[in-house]
């Protein structure tokens, strides 16, 4: 395993939390850094799973769990979630003691039992993901995000990597031991094998319900069928039907949850700004994993039948983007929507900041089809009605283009190779 530790946009999001608050929870999806960000800044650190000490650790979270919280602070509690009652000690053991920055709990699972106590003003949750493009260090970052709400017109700057390196860049992913991994091939597997440790073993153990590892396969490539659309659940399930399985709602819509509770799946949520019309906006989220590879793994796409599959390619350059706009989002103090109507107007990504600006984002696969994501933006922004919502501080196509410019009609053109927080 490579130890090396790529610096993440986390970092300085952690400190910033444990200096306004007692704990610090890092939630997100298993492999994805947690741990190793935690470790950076933790003084001492518990592994609740570790099979050495496993046992003894669990007993003393059913007896006495203050034990497990000795140690010098920062302390580091790695997957929390096997033990829930810690979560009761340390909000106890924040009342306590007082000030900030005692404790960090890490968990690639929502816990099956619910605390017995919110721990609101205590703890301070924070979502981890993979790696965006800029922290894998295959974006340059000419161009910022936080910049281009200020000054449109500073989309300026260019990139090398190509088609080709897009569909590299998907079935690799954002795992870190991915982006350090010396051989590409092995890069691919490791999605792979993924989902199959999930459909094999996590799934069951989320919750304690033994599940059928085909069923949770077939679930997670219907739903990559299904990326970057509005599928609704009938037509998830009618997707798993047409690979010659037929599923009850139940059963379905139970794997779902389990994969979830394990952030497998990622969807993104709809935007519902004031319009100037009476259109109806659609509140379906738009389906996601939490990795493009996962995607491309549970299809069984490499990067060679991308590129022979370019609307399958053009679904995960889509959540290629939508990965790296959420992080770099909620780093720059916001969150990242979708949009539609039934008037078909839509925007495949919506960044609201928390002071209330907000940008539109289309995303299209080739450059010949940026002037029609261009287009589309500026009906959408000429139909949100400004008076209540502000007019928007950016339109935006990501596009795998070569260089980062801004139209005459102010629509900006980035290449998600140059884009940075």
């Amino acid at each position: 395993m490579n130890h090396l530790y790529l610096p993440r946009l986390a970092d300085r999001e952690l400190s910033d939390r444990l200096n306004r608050a007692g704990a610090v929870v890092i939630r997100g999806a298993k492999w994805c850094g947690k741990t190793e960000t935690a470790k950076q800044q933790a003084a001492s650190v518990l592994y609740m799973q570790n099979p050495d000490t496993y046992e003894s650790n669990m007993l003393a979270a059913q007896t006495k769990p203050s034990l497990l919280l000795r140690g010098e602070q920062p302390r580091l509690i790695d997957e929390w979630q096997d033990a829930p009652q810690l979560w009761d000690a340390v909000r106890f053991a924040v009342d306590q003691e007082g000030g900030f920055g005692h404790y960090i709990l890490t968990g690639s699972a929502t816990p099956g039992a619910s605390p017995k106590h919110s721990g609101t003003g205590r703890f301070s949750p924070m979502t981890m993901r993979p790696m965006s493009l800029f922290e894998s260090r295959d974006s340059n970052g000419d161009v910022s995000l936080a910049c281009l709400f200020d000054d449109p017109s500073l989309a300026q700057g260019s990139t090398s990597v190509d088609v080709e390196g897009i569909a590299h860049l998907i079935c690799r992913g954002g795992w870190p031991e991915a982006v350090l991994a010396a051989d590409d091939s092995n890069a691919y597997g490791m999605s792979k094998d993924y989902i199959r440790a999930v459909a094999e073993e996590d799934i069951s153990r989320v919750d304690g319900v033994e599940r059928n590892p085909e069923y949770a396969l077939l679930i997670m490539r219907a739903y990559a069928h299904a990326v970057a659309t509005q599928a609704n659940m009938p037509t998830i399930r009618g997707l798993i039907k047409a690979q010659k399985t037929e599923l009850s709602r139940g059963t379905v819509d139970a794997y779902v949850a389990a994969l979830r509770k394990l952030y497998v799946f990622e969807d993104l949520d709809a935007w519902t700004p004031s319009l100037r019309d009476r259109s109806r906006i659609a509140t379906t989220p738009t389906r996601h994993f939490v990795d493009p590879s996962l995607a491309a793994a549970a299809l069984g796409a490499s990067p060679d039948i991308l590129l022979k599959d370019l609307p399958t390619m053009g679904m995960l350059f889509e959540a290629l983007c939508v990965r790296d706009l959420r992080i770099y989002a909620e780093s720059i103090g916001g969150k990242a929507f979708h949009y539609h109507d039934d008037a078909g107007r839509e925007a495949d990504a919506v960044v609201v900041l928390d002071d209330g600006r907000w940008a539109l984002v289309e995303v299209k696969m080739g450059s010949q089809r940026v002037e029609e994501g261009a287009a589309s933006l500026l009906k959408l922004a000429d139909k949100i009605d400004s008076s209540v919502m502000g007019a928007p501080s950016l339109l935006m196509v990501m596009a795998p283009v070569q260089y980062a410019y801004q139209r005459p009609d102010g629509v900006v053109v980035v290449p998600p190779t140059c884009l940075k927080p």
